[in-house]
């Protein structure tokens, strides 16, 4: 097995470090005092470069390179050494950008793609709605077109970026007659206007980062449908694989390892670095193994893409391993802080702490994690059944007939 990145990648590799040494940071400002158009600028640059962005067309306000895992992961390496800006994230860029890319019309991914990536427009998702989770299907919202633009009416839940989002993608039944899936629409609709109630829900936390949103009618133009009428089950799959690939990317749980090393650096047992402990390093390399076996199944996938083939079974993995992770760290975490771990952030808001408080949000990040972009059950049971092809789940089965 062949693990080194060859010559050509290796000459890649001193492209992209040329440039950040002529990029980033800015000159004369330290790379944490960045302001927003210097960031700006320099992912502008980037994209020109060819290093961001770069499956999406440069139309689109993408790079438009051809695929390559090995420089994309050398983009992330040289980027990661100097905390230089990478792409936004969001479910703008994240989820709306690559689900129009695969689904939309050529007017709206001219229209919203690049505001997207660039973070111009900010994007919430209308899915859940109160008794319509994990059986999203039953959504009860509807959308009725009257001359030339779509009323909708009905009610949204636990909307995350809703403090500073311009529009929202949402599902919407809009054929009452069809059956629960085949009856729902794709929309686009703008945030601010008349019809649309946005009311906070306070969490345990303190922060109020979702909101349930109230639509009594609302309307949007009739072509921000995305698809054909009666096809937004068939685009949500394509937006949920892409929500799931977000919460369960391999770099994400990297990247939380990687503090919680430091903190297992940092905090002492007996008088010595909480590294240094047995049991410690024990339950350190459960979670390196588990991290890097993810990392490992993502490039496995990578590969299959960039030959055509199908990814299998993998995919369906991402996220709940990313969320078995997470909550692992969560545990250690709590272990090695004791009754510190059980500290709320102080005077700013939830989860822009960096002290040792920051980890009661990792911990109730973790709990979360097993309900953002479909629960952990529902995950097993699609894994189950579309992956392993065994019977379905009795109790689901009775929910669809019902």
């Amino acid at each position: 097995m062949e693990l080194g990145y060859g010559t050509e990648h290796e000459a890649f590799r001193e492209r992209v470090r040329t440039f950040l040494d002529a990029q980033w940071p800015p000159p004369d400002t330290q790379a944490r005092n960045a302001t927003p158009d210097q960031i700006r600028c320099f992912r502008r640059a980037a994209i020109d470069a060819g290093y961001l962005y770069r499956n999406i067309p440069r139309r689109y306000g993408g790079s438009e390179q051809e695929p390559d895992i090995l420089a994309a992961q050398i983009i992330r390496e040289e980027f990661a050494a100097l905390r230089a800006p990478t792409e936004l994230t969001g479910q703008g860029p994240q989820m709306l950008a690559p689900t129009l890319l695969e689904r939309g019309s050529e007017w709206q991914k001219e229209h919203f793609v690049r505001k997207a990536i660039e973070g111009e427009h900010i994007w919430c998702q209308g899915y859940s709605e109160p008794g319509a989770g994990s059986d999203l299907a039953s959504l009860r919202t509807t959308g009725v077109l009257e001359d030339g633009e779509w009323v909708i009416t009905g009610q949204k839940i636990w909307t995350s970026h809703w403090k500073h989002a311009h529009y929202m993608f949402a599902l919407v039944r809009t054929e009452p007659e069809a059956n629960k899936h085949a009856g729902i629409s794709y929309l686009l609709l703008e945030m601010d206007q008349p019809g649309i109630e946005v009311r906070p829900l306070k969490q345990i936390t303190g922060d109020n980062e979702f909101a349930e949103v109230f639509l009594d009618g609302a309307r949007t133009p009739a072509d921000w449908i995305v698809g054909e009428r009666g096809e937004g089950w068939s685009v949500s799959r394509s937006l949920l694989k892409h929500e799931r690939n977000m919460i369960g990317s391999a770099n994400r749980s990297a990247g939380l390892f990687k503090s919680l090393l430091r903190l297992a650096r940092k905090v002492q047992i007996d008088g010595r670095p909480a590294v240094e402990d047995r049991g410690v390093r024990e339950a350190l390399a459960h979670i390196h193994g588990y991290v890097e076996t993810q990392r490992c199944s993502s490039y496995v996938q990578l590969t299959r893409e960039l030959q055509g083939r199908d990814a299998g079974t993998l995919p369906m993995f991402n996220k709940i391993t990313n969320t078995n992770i997470g909550q692992d760290i969560s545990r250690l975490s709590h272990r090695l802080l004791g009754a510190e771990s059980a500290l709320a952030p102080r005077g700013q808001p939830s989860g822009r702490s960096s002290g040792n408080e920051k980890w009661m949000n990792q911990f109730m990040g973790s709990l979360g994690m097993a309900i953002a972009g479909g629960t952990t059950n529902i995950q097993r049971n699609i894994i189950a059944e579309r992956g392993l092809g065994l019977p379905r789940d009795s109790a689901a089965a009775k929910t669809d007939e019902s």
